[in-house]
């Protein structure tokens, strides 16, 4: 089976033989793993299952000083340290009067598009190609306003969240338009709902906001042939039978250290009607654990959440600086010890 069929196996809810995987790695961690191989060639243990796109920038900013962005919005970002901070807000009262929400072609990359275009004709139907939409609509309402600001607006401001949202909506319905105009197997998405203890706004506001608009977006990619893929951090399990309810083809992140996020019981609960991508705790056993418990641990992910199809193996953030080197170098081997795709 080429790559590409795994992952579709694994979408489909059936069971090859194989569990597809993604292992992303921050460069500092990348680095320390060339050093212990003496070799940059070691990724070539690794089957690459997916190919991803981005012909729509959904994040573009530019710099305004050695340490500052603006991003499309209107936001300025402080952004030489970790984590990026929003330190001007676009909308500083709940109000859209006198603001030009920006166009979906200012986000268009027709550059991007061609060499994705050329790109994915290289790859001849190998690889899973995934076009990438990040910082979806719970983020962008947060970004126009601050944090604490569109906690409030969200109870004190409903008929602006609305406005905001709707607005959103359309430039995300718009740029589900121009990515599937390139030949390409699914859409990720990227929108953080959850924080370690559940869903942030709570689960009925999320209901009420996000759930008919996300609904949109993802039927929008069932209409044009796509599997929608879903990145959300934290806790969601609350609102897990509402995702599928809308169609929702893969969650991905799948944090284990979130509360109610067991892999296991999450597989147990839902495996027949949804895709988990991701689970390796990147909080607990990918900085903490061992090396013989990571594979163990990998090797169970592997034969339980894989029974059927339905999962997607990766750790649920990139491999952080703080992943000991013999940790990475444990799900290195661990991944690589999957049977590969012909």
């Amino acid at each position: 089976m080429k790559p590409r069929d795994v992952v579709l196996s694994a979408l489909r809810h059936e069971d090859c033989g194989e569990v597809p995987y993604t292992l992303p790695i921050e460069p500092e961690v990348a680095e320390r793993i060339d050093a212990h191989y003496g070799t940059k060639d070691w990724y070539k243990k690794l089957t690459n299952y997916m190919m991803g796109v981005s012909p729509v920038d959904t994040d573009y900013k530019e710099a305004i000083s050695p340490t500052h962005v603006r991003d499309i919005y209107g936001g300025i970002w402080r952004q030489d340290m970790r984590p990026w901070h929003l330190e001007t807000v676009p909308l500083k009262e709940p109000s859209l009067a006198g603001y030009d929400f920006p166009k979906a072609e200012t986000f268009f990359r027709p550059e991007e598009k061609e060499r994705a275009r050329k790109r994915i004709a290289e790859d001849k139907g190998q690889r899973l190609v995934v076009g990438n939409l990040g910082w979806g609509l719970f983020e962008r309402s947060w970004n126009l306003r601050g944090f604490e600001n569109v906690l409030m607006d969200y109870i004190a401001e409903p008929d602006f969240i609305e406005e905001v949202l709707d607005k959103l909506t359309d430039l995300y319905l718009r740029f589900v338009e121009e990515t599937v105009t390139l030949p390409i197997d699914a859409i990720h998405f990227g929108d953080d709902w959850g924080d370690q203890r559940g869903v942030i706004i709570g689960p009925e506001l999320w209901r009420k906001f996000l759930k008919p608009r996300w609904a949109k977006i993802y039927a929008a990619c069932r209409k044009a042939g796509v599997y929608s893929l879903q990145h959300s951090c934290g806790s969601v399990a609350e609102i897990i039978p509402d995702l599928i309810e809308i169609g929702l083809d893969c969650l991905e992140s799948c944090q284990p250290e979130a509360a109610g996020m067991d892999s296991f019981e999450l597989k147990k609960k839902y495996g027949d009607k949804i895709t988990f991508w991701g689970c390796i705790g990147s909080q607990s056993i990918i900085p903490y654990g061992t090396p013989a418990e990571l594979t163990a641990h990998i090797a169970r992910l592997r034969k339980e959440m894989g029974k059927g199809g339905g999962y997607i193996m990766a750790p649920a953030k990139p491999l952080m600086p703080e992943t000991p080197t013999e940790n990475a170098v444990a799900i290195i081997e661990a991944f690589a010890a999957s049977p590969k795709a012909k």
